[in-house]
């Protein structure tokens, strides 16, 4: 049956291919023979075909289509843009349909461009191939985003949108993150500028953990920056002048672009007067001159200056000025030593403390003057060699020590302000510029002081005597005991050697107890002087009658006893005794004398 069925026209041919006659048409032109073949006749069994063609004609279709599997990337040829879809020819048996939803990263996509797709569905309910350019994208990005980072390959991407410390960009189907700093080499202050467009960028980094890109722009411009750099320093020359745009501001100086390389001015050679900060004489993108002051070739640094572009404002000073002259100014600085004026712009004098008051009390600065403060001074020192100049306020006023005699002679009474300790006295204001010292030794006749602040507080008045005056020294001494009678003078008499006196044991202390007659004298009774007529010690607490046994004003030393009280009568009846024995004609014997002791003794005791 087969026989009956074949075709001249197929056998013929055939037999020309197997003796290597001309060309058959499907060798002549494969693809038109592969077009108008009958599939359908071919699949019913209607037109057979001997082995020899099947197996040419197999070679052919592995030759001009492609095996479509699915998760299998190939390329194609965009041969059709439509509104909403891009035709892709991938040689299969048809043309391949993408949304150009998936080509937003490429708006430049045309006709002719060849694409990576990934073969979705192979047929569809109409016989349609889809395809996918974002599946195969994912499929070769991170292989092509390795290789971009590994081989330092400029990659194009898409900017979607702003997010915190930088972008989002679409690199090969990836979302990367390109860092705020990394968008360009200067500070770049619209983010928002940025999105939508297509950039180039370099792979820095991938985390392949958490996978993670990196990408920057940056990058890309700075090797040219830095050749650009080298190319600009090596020209630059010390003094010379150039044009410049305020790129950013810090608070220790300024960034000036010189057109590819960046300079720096420093906050002090921004101007001549003193500033607290640069943007109150330069504001971005201000383009203004500047003057190179160094430059360092191998890092690429370069030192510029402001200031240095106007005369120096001490050579502008008025030569008539002169030691001795007024001056009025502006605090601009306050340090503990003293206060910086400034007496015109970029010109300032130095007002030591000890300039401030006629004092010898030195305080801070602070205590006479406050930054912004408009004031005169007088100039004291001028040097426009080493454009210095010292200043001071106590000298607009009279030196209150001229008349210090007759103010303050010695022995007169006075009223003052304690303003400060040490350690070993009190320092008394007078008056503004009149200050004097009491030595703790003069500050009370009868309280042992061990340091001032046990006396009197700062601030407090207190009454005080002029003790000596050096008018040379600018110095006074003076005391405030003084001003009321010594009571060791009358102590002297009332608590004289031998006198008696009641009194309470106030505190067994080491080697003795203390007692107090008064609030200013207390005595010290050894140990050995606590002794009672019974031969046991005196007790906190316990009242008795004592005799001084010494006292010294100098030292404000008074010692007491009470043993010698009873020892006194023991001491009166050998005197009896042996007066006694004197007016007796007969000899009197020590027995005797001891019989009458004896007897003392039982009478004290209650015995007889």
């Amino acid at each position: 049956m087969a026989e009956e069925t074949k075709n001249p026209e197929v056998e013929e041919s055939n037999s020309e291919v197997s003796n290597h006659a001309a060309p058959s048409a499907q060798q002549e032109n494969p693809e038109q023979f592969l077009k108008d073949f009958n599939w359908h006749n071919y699949e019913e069994g209607i037109d057979p075909v001997d082995d020899t063609k099947l197996v040419e004609f197999e070679k052919l279709v592995a030759e001009n289509f492609v095996d479509t599997l699915d998760d299998e990337v190939t390329t194609g040829r965009v041969i059709n843009i439509t509104d909403r879809d891009a035709i892709i020819d991938i040689n299969a048996k048809s043309e391949g349909v993408i949304s150009l939803n998936e080509f937003r990263y490429n708006p430049d996509l045309k006709v002719g461009d060849e694409v990576e797709v990934l073969i979705d569905v192979r047929e569809d309910a109409t016989g349609q191939l889809i395809l996918s350019h974002r599946k195969a994208r994912v499929i070769m990005a991170w292989d092509r985003v390795n290789k971009a980072h590994d081989e330092a390959l400029i990659v194009n991407g898409f900017v979607k949108c702003r997010t915190k410390g930088g972008m989002i960009v679409d690199v090969f189907g990836i979302e990367a993150f390109l860092p705020g700093s990394q968008i360009d080499v200067k500070p770049i202050r619209d983010y928002d500028a940025y999105v939508g467009k297509t950039m180039e960028f370099k792979v820095v980094k991938i985390n392949h953990e958490f996978k993670n890109v990196v990408v920057s722009h940056k990058a890309l411009i700075e090797a040219d920056i830095e050749e650009q750099k080298k190319e600009i320093i090596g020209q630059l020359e010390k003094g010379q002048v150039l044009e410049g745009t305020v790129k950013n501001i810090t608070s220790y100086g300024v960034f000036v672009d010189l057109g590819g390389v960046d300079g720096l001015v420093h906050i002090t050679d921004l101007s001549w007067s003193r500033i607290n900060h640069p943007n109150e004489i330069v504001e971005l993108d201000q383009k203004l001159n500047v003057v190179i002051l160094d430059f360092d070739e191998a890092k690429t640094r370069i030192q510029l200056g402001l200031k240095q572009l106007h005369k120096h404002p001490w050579e502008a000073l008025d030569e008539n000025l002169k030691v001795g002259d007024n001056v009025k100014g502006k605090v601009v600085v306050i340090a503990d030593y003293g206060a910086f004026i400034e007496v015109a712009e970029g010109v300032e004098g130095l007002i030591h403390v000890s300039e401030m008051s006629w004092s010898t009390h030195l305080r801070s600065a602070q205590d006479f003057v406050k930054v912004g403060d408009e004031i005169e001074a007088q100039i004291l020192t001028l040097d426009r060699d080493d454009r210095k100049m010292s200043l001071g306020i106590k000298q607009l006023s009279a030196d209150p020590w001229t008349d210090i005699t007759s103010k303050y002679p010695v022995s007169s009474k006075h009223t003052g302000i304690v303003r400060n300790f040490t350690n070993f006295g009190v320092f008394v204001e007078l008056e503004e510029g009149i200050d004097g010292l009491i030595y703790i030794s003069d500050l009370s006749w009868t309280k042992k002081i061990k340091h001032p602040s046990e006396f009197t507080n700062v601030g407090d008045k207190l009454e005080v005597v002029v003790l000596e005056l050096d008018v040379e020294g600018r110095k006074l001494s003076l005391g405030h005991k003084q001003t009321e009678s010594n009571p060791w003078d009358k102590y002297e008499t009332e608590f004289a050697v031998g006198t008696k006196h009641t009194a309470e044991i106030a505190e067994i202390v080491d080697k003795g107890a203390t007692i107090e007659f008064n609030e200013d004298i207390t005595a010290f009774v050894p140990t050995r002087h606590l002794e009672k007529e019974d031969g046991k010690k005196l007790n906190a607490g316990e009242s008795a009658e004592f005799q001084i046994i010494e006292f010294n004003k100098e030292f404000k030393r008074v010692v007491a006893s009470h043993m010698a009280i009873h020892k006194e009568e023991e001491q009166k009846i050998v005197k009896q005794a042996a007066k006694k024995s004197a007016q007796n004609t007969e000899k009197t014997t020590i027995g005797d004398v001891n019989a009458d002791l004896q007897a003392l003794k039982d009478k004290m005791e209650g015995k007889k």
